[in-house]
Formats: structure tokens, C-alpha cells, sequence
């Protein structure tokens, strides 16, 4: 499967200096034989939203996006990039993305030693450290914002020299290979002070006019997280991302639509209008969608999800472990968390309520309570005589907090899976966003490559195998206009997987100790993934790395074209 959606043929493939030098019969002798009879090869997935920024200064293989397939990452999205930085500011950018992504911050503290202060000391700095996946970086407004701004970057506009100053910084990290310029003025996100970050003190004349430096940098990109995005967007910020696209002349991705709002019940068409608006600007604004049944898992340690968003559960999040075990063990406290449940608005913390009889204990380093791990906290409290949430708690109790639970955020009815069949399958949405990376103790999104396959495929027959292929290739490749990535044909970069068909999937969520510090995060393998190749290189046999490390920096305008926005909506006809 060549990644072009055509129909799958037998072929052999052919690879000599990291190049595919031919497909179909080949009849040379080769030094190394793959032997994928009854198997699929297709080009390496390419995810093209991930934080993988830091991980890979202390994990070079980005473990574990390339056990699902994939070859080729974009980092910095949601205007969070570890550079430029100066050496005052190193603390901010830690703790920032420590608080912004979720992840630990003494793993950060360990594990990152900054060794650069421009963005292309940073690229040389990932280029010689070495890494089993192409990767691309993208200029972080935050960053930017910063290294000119100082602290006033997070409470107040920029001047017109500061704004000339910024402009000149980006300027230098494109033209060093930057792949593009991200931005977020998501209100959610704080900075390691609990501020808002910097970008959401950017006026939109300043957004863009960063995007606008892109126009002078071939093969550049553009990223942005609206403050709104999750409630269908305002109609400001519909005209911002148009404003941005068109200005910069480059596609603007966003992410991620959502399926199910309780009360919004059409957000998924209004978020999937933005590609309308943009187009009418002479922008070309994508929408890119988490594509699988994704799960969350929530706990009351450290995961960012669940429990720790809602306003009632702040004081026991300000506690030691010691004073949340006690807490969650008091009636008085439990009766006061159950009756602020009840009345939550509308919203993402009422839908995380509503879904609570859907947890499964996913994971507990109580031996006594392995037995639970896989079973439906709604069994285990019909079994105890109790609720569901009153369950909950006595688990965290017994587990000494040391439990986790976890669901998928679509409930499975026939309406959810026709509506997200629909939704898939339109030409203005492009299908990624793992947030690979981060978020490391709430969601494990990575998985979303093989997941597909079982749930879109051979579930419920979304997507062809090879119109999934083509949407996990040659779409993202041509969104950031890889060259010679994303198809299987003569010349192009060997970035190849060989999967089962009938066995691809995801493992299990569970948890490894094996962050800077030993701290923890949630891994799912890949399933059915039998090689996957970088660069004609093997880095990964039948669900193991191998070691090696020939993936390359992926840098604009060398490893990148400028690509006309039509490709999008044209490739599904």
C-alpha cells in the first residue's frame, strides 16, 4: 500500500542508502530479507502533533510512538518549544511545559540540560544527540514571547519594537529549519506560576504578524489552539485563524474536534466550519481530530484529567499524599465532593460525572488489589453494596492513592459511532493530534496509528485499510509538505511499516516507571506491528527497539516544500 489510497498490490521493495530504489518484482540480491508475505507494507505514520521536545533529550527512540508505526514527528506544537531561551528564563520554560503538558517536573529537571540558547543550537543540539524518528520542530509562541518580553511576556502586550524584535527571533529559527510558528491562547493553559502563558496576552495584530514570517520561509506550517476551540469557537477567533493562514500564506491546523457535548450538541459542525471561514479569508485552516476511542485515566496523585479539573477536588489536590488519604477517608469531606458533583454545570468536569460508571481500574502497586485491575468500578461497588464515586474513594483509601482508573470517552451507542463515521470521513479534517509526550499520567494518545485500525477498520468499516493508510501517511505529509515521506514509491525516503492486517491494535494501558527520576506514565505497545523502518534503517522488530537511531532533523525548506491547499479536500474526491 503506497499511501495514495490506490488499491493494494503484491510488490517487493526495495531499499539501498535509506532510499526506496523500487517497487514491484525484484529479483537482486539484497543483504537483508524482510519476508512480509500475508503482510501489509506501507510508508512509516506520521504524527504530526506531539511534545516529544524534551523526552527525546533523554529517550531517543520517542518511545512509544514508533511500537504503533510511526516514523516521522512534529514537537513545539500549542507554542510551547524549549527555545530560544535565555539562561534566565530555562526555569519559566520547565515548569511551564511541566504544568501545560503534564509532566513530572523533577523527570524535566533531570532530564533536560539546556545546551543552546537560539533555535538552531536547539536543532543541532537533537541533530547530534541522534533519534530513531525523522523529527520536526515548530517555533513556540511562548518562547518567542518570552525570550524578548521577559516576565511582562505573561501580563502584557507587546510594544511595537518588542513585536519587531519577536518577528526577527522567528525569522532566525525558520530560516535555521523550524518547520513552522505555534501558537495557543487556550485559557486553560498556566504556566508553572499558575499564570496564564504568554501568548494569551498577544493581541491579534501580533499573531498575526508572527504567522505572516512565514510567508518568506518555504515549506513552513502554522499551528494554533484558540481559547474557545472546545466550545465551538468565536467568531473572532474563526477570523483570526483565516487572518493567520492567509497572512503567513501556509496551512493553519487546530485541534481537536470533539463528538460528544452535551451541550452543544452540533460542536463538531461548527468546529469543522473553521476550514469554511478560512477558505473564504484565502487561508487554509485545518481541523485535526483524535481518531480512535481514546481512553483517559484519572487518579488522585498526579493525573491532569478526571479529578484534578474539577473546583471541588482543589483542596484535597493541595494536600500531601498523607492529607489526601485522610481526606478522601472522611464522610464529612466525601459528602461535601459528592453533593459539588452533583451540581457541576455543564461541561467537561459534568461529563467526566456522567462517565464515572464507565472506569475501569486500570493499574495499583497494591498487591492486595491486582486482582481488581481490568474489572468495572461499577461491578466492584454493586459487589461492595455501595456507589460508584463512594467506591472510588474507599479504592484510593486502600491503594493508598497508589490506583488508577480509567475509561474511553465515547460510550460505544450506535448514534456516537454513526455520528463519529460521519465526522471521520470529511475531507476538511485531517486525522492525528496524539499529544505524544505529554499528559503522561492522563492519556496515552499515541496509539491512535494501530487503535484505528481495529476500531475504523475492522470494527466498523469506517476507512478502507488502504484509505486509513493514506490518512496516516501521505495526509499528514503533505500538511507539513514532507518530501519524499509519506509514500512508497521510487526515490522516496525508506520510512516503511509492515503490520498484520488482521492483528494490528493496542495493548493494554499500563503504567512504567522508566521517566528521569523513575516517575511514572502510561505506555501502550503497539500490536501486529511486525518492523518499522527510518530512513531504510530497522528500528523496531516485532514489538522491540532495536537500537538503532537513523532518524534525521526535519528542517524547512530542505526537508520541506511549500504545498497548495487544495490537496485537502480534493484527496477524498
Amino acid at each position: 500500500m503506497d499511501g495514495t489510497g490506490a488499491p493494494a498490490r503484491r510488490a517487493d521493495v526495495a531499499i539501498r542508502g535509506g532510499r526506496v530504489t523500487d517497487v514491484g518484482p525484484v529479483t537482486d540480491d539484497a543483504e537483508v530479507v524482510v519476508d512480509a508475505v500475508g503482510r501489509v507494507v506501507c510508508p512509516g505514520f506520521v504524527d504530526v502533533h506531539t511534545h516529544y521536545d524534551a523526552q527525546l533529550m533523554w529517550d531517543p527512540t520517542a518511545s512509544p510512538s514508533p511500537l504503533h508505526g510511526v516514523t516521522s514527528v512534529v514537537a513545539g506544537n500549542c507554542g510551547i518549544s524549549l527555545a530560544p531561551v535565555r539562561p534566565e528564563d530555562e526555569e519559566f520554560l520547565v515548569r511551564m511545559l511541566s504544568r501545560v503538558e503534564a509532566i513530572p517536573l523533577d523527570s524535566l529537571e533531570r532530564g533536560v540540560t539546556f545546551r543552546w540558547r537560539t533555535f538552531a543550537e536547539f536543532l543541532d543540539v537533537v541533530e547530534r544527540s541522534g533519534a530513531a524518528v525523522n523529527v520536526g520542530f515548530l517555533a513556540g509562541h511562548s518562547a518567542l514571547r518570552r525570550s524578548v518580553m521577559g516576565a511582562d511576556a505573561s501580563s502584557a502586550a507587546a510594544s511595537e519594537p518588542q513585536l519587531t524584535a519577536m518577528r526577527r527571533s522567528l525569522d532566525d529559527a525558520l530560516a535555521a529549519g523550524a518547520l513552522g510558528f505555534s501558537s495557543s491562547t487556550s485559557t486553560t493553559q498556566r504556566d508553572g506560576d499558575g499564570l496564564p502563558t504568554p501568548p494569551n496576552f498577544a493581541t491579534h495584530d501580533e499573531l498575526i504578524g508572527l504567522a505572516a514570517v512565514c510567508r518568506a520561509h518555504p515549506g513552513t506550517s502554522l499551528e494554533f489552539i484558540p481559547a474557545s476551540a472546545a466550545r465551538g469557537f468565536t467568531e473572532d477567533e474563526l477570523q483570526l485563524m483565516g487572518r493567520m493562514s492567509a497572512s503567513g500564506e501556509r496551512p493553519l491546523n487546530w485541534n481537536t474536534v470533539l463528538l460528544n457535548y452535551p451541550t452543544i450538541p452540533d460542536i463538531h459542525e461548527r468546529q469543522l466550519a473553521s476550514a469554511d471561514v478560512g477558505a473564504v479569508l484565502g487561508g487554509c485552516v485545518v481541523p485535526m481530530i483524535v481518531p480512535h476511542n481514546f481512553r483517559v485515566r484519572t487518579d488522585f496523585l498526579d493525573s491532569d484529567v478526571g479529578f484534578r479539573p474539577i473546583a471541588a477536588c482543589d483542596p484535597i489536590f493541595r494536600l500531601d499524599v498523607e492529607g489526601r488519604i485522610r481526606a478522601l477517608g472522611d464522610p464529612a469531606v466525601r459528602t461535601g465532593l459528592v453533593k459539588a458533583f452533583a451540581d457541576l454545570p455543564p461541561g467537561s468536569a459534568a461529563m467526566f460525572r456522567d462517565a464515572m460508571p464507565d472506569l475501569v481500574v486500570s493499574d495499583t502497586g497494591v498487591p492486595a488489589l491486582q486482582s481488581l485491575v481490568g474489572r468495572s468500578v461499577a461491578e466492584i461497588a454493586a459487589e461492595r453494596g455501595t456507589t460508584v464515586i463512594e467506591a472510588v474513594f474507599d479504592l484510593a483509601v486502600e491503594a493508598r492513592l497508589d490506583i488508577g482508573f480509567v475509561r474511553h470517552v465515547l460510550a460505544g451507542g450506535d448514534e456516537d459511532r454513526a455520528r463519529r463515521a460521519r465526522v471521520l470521513r470529511d475531507p476538511r479534517l485531517v486525522l492525528g493530534a496524539s499529544d505524544g509526550g505529554a499528559h503522561v499520567r492522563g492519556v496515552v494518545n499515541v496509539e491512535y496509528t494501530t487503535a484505528s485500525f481495529e476500531e475504523l477498520v475492522r470494527q466498523d468499516a469506517v476507512f478502507s485499510v488502504e484509505e486509513l493508510v493514506q490518512e496516516f501517511t501521505d495526509v499528514p505529509a503533505r500538511l507539513y509538505g514532507l518530501v519524499d515521506r509519506g509514500r512508497l514509491t521510487r526515490g522516496a525516503w525508506a520510512d516503511v511499516v509492515v503490520f498484520d492486517p488482521d492483528g494490528i491494535g493496542s495493548s493494554p494501558v499500563s503504567l512504567v516507571r522508566d521517566l528521569p527520576g523513575g516517575a511514572a506514565r502510561l505506555f501502550s505497545a503497539g500490536l501486529g506491528i511486525d518492523h518499522v523502518f527510518v530512513n531504510g534503517r530497522e528500528i523496531v522488530r516485532h514489538g522491540a527497539f532495536t537500537g538503532a537511531t537513523p532518524g534525521r532533523v526535519l528542517r524547512s525548506g530542505r526537508d520541506t516544500t511549500t504545498i497548495a491547499p487544495d490537496w485537502l479536500v480534493s484527496r477524498r474526491g
